[in-house]
């Protein structure tokens, strides 16, 4: 049975990490992909280390159960070939910096008046308008300007990088893929189309949810460690006897309970707990009681008492934690050369149309001959594209 987004058919002319994990998110969905790639222009993630095949392993994962066309926008040939494609994909994904579309002739207001059903979202860094429209940046830079960045700090120390993208895929690409698909659903109940303008700034800024929320209701502005989520209770992290590291959450009566009952920790802490100036010299009680056994110890401990207490784990350990592996959450991925590669799994669950995964991500313009013939392109007009140079492949002329 295909996909519950079958139905859509993307261009994707986006490029690194949040527009095509977006464009993954769909395509794992069931969406049909096309992505648009600039022939000879640097690409940071088909390039990292890893291999996998030709392509490297990031590669393979982010543009799995896509297709692939090679094309020079700024080579007028490439004009004829979009125009075709626009006749039958009518959403597109673009993650250029504001106003570069439309200097290639690819602008919403210049395609819309031909295909008023069309959704064309741009993601950017800061959006399409604000004196930061223009300015160049990177995750950690839209976390820094949103303020997440320095409320998730500690108080002694400066902010630390993230070892993921939280700007990049919470911020771009979930939030990418929920704006097509609610403009997806207005277009149904219409008929219309519509420009979407989406700042990976804005989407992090605006998952100030609880702090924010407090703070403009007239509370404390959130600063480090001065929150119930952040450090400024003893929701936080612990050293373990064995330098490794274990995560508290037990806010809830039942689970402090549980929690100072384990710790051996006398009825005057869980009285205590609601006063904020006895917070500091709960912690410290907990440092000290979780330094007093290994990380191992204690997971032994909180697998019997249910306290909303886990161990730290290591990407390794998190990949053969037994509900990560229970849930699936690895799959094996063919590439072009029936190769499995192992890749993480799409976290949707559904009963009647179950995710399924096509080909791993491919070489640069691998489907381009293909798509132009689905176009109804001869072989001799295909051969005029590619002496053109649009498709970045120049035949070398003859010795």
């Amino acid at each position: 049975m295909p996909g519950p987004l079958a139905s859509l058919k993307v261009l994707d002319f986006s490029t690194l990490l949040p527009g095509p994990f977006a464009s993954m998110i769909l395509a794992d969905l069931g969406a049909e992909i096309l992505r648009v790639e600039a022939p000879n222009r640097p690409d940071m993630v088909r390039e990292m280390p890893q291999r996998a095949g030709p392509v490297s392993a990031a590669h393979a994962m982010l543009n799995r159960s896509k297709r692939f066309i090679a094309l020079d926008l700024k080579n007028p040939a490439s004009q004829e070939v979009l125009e075709e494609l626009l006749g039958r994909y009518d959403i597109l994904l673009e993650q250029f910096r504001p106003g570069v579309m439309k200097r290639f002739g690819l602008g919403y207001e210049e395609l819309q008046a031909q295909h008023p059903g069309l959704i064309y979202c741009s993601l950017t860094g800061f959006g399409q308008t604000g004196p930061f429209r223009d300015r160049a940046g990177h995750d950690i830079n839209y976390l820094a300007v949103s303020g997440l960045s320095e409320t998730s700090r500690r108080k002694d120390s400066g902010p630390v990088p993230q070892g993921f993208q939280l700007a990049d895929l919470a911020g771009g690409s979930y939030h990418m893929v929920m704006a097509v698909l609610a403009a997806v659903i207005h277009r149904q109940q219409t008929g219309e189309g519509q420009y979407i303008d989406l700042s990976m700034t804005d989407a992090v800024f605006s998952m100030h949810a609880l702090s924010a929320a407090e703070w403009l209701g007239g509370g404390i502005e959130p600063a480090p460690e001065n929150g119930m989520l952040n450090g400024g209770t003893f929701y936080d992290y612990y050293e373990t006897k064995d330098g490794r590291w274990i995560s508290v959450g037990s806010l809830e009566p039942v689970f402090r309970q549980r929690l100072f009952h384990v710790l051996g920790l006398s009825a005057d802490i869980e009285a205590d707990f609601s006063k904020p100036d006895k917070q500091l010299s709960l912690k410290a009680e907990l440092r000290r009681s979780f330094l007093t056994r290994t990380l191992a110890e204690w997971e032994q401990c909180f697998r019997v008492a249910d306290a909303c207490v886990e161990p730290v784990m290591t990407p390794g350990e998190a990949l053969e934690h037994p509900q990560l592996k229970a849930r699936e959450m690895t799959c094996v991925v063919k590439d072009t050369e029936g190769n499995g590669l192992r890749q993480i799994s799409s976290p949707f669950r559904f009963s009647k149309t179950p995710v399924r995964y096509g080909i791993a991500g491919k070489t640069m313009g691998a489907d381009s001959e293909e798509v132009l013939q689905e176009l109804g392109w001869g072989k001799q007009r295909i051969s005029r594209l590619m002496e053109s140079g649009a498709s970045g492949n120049r035949p070398e002329p003859a010795s």
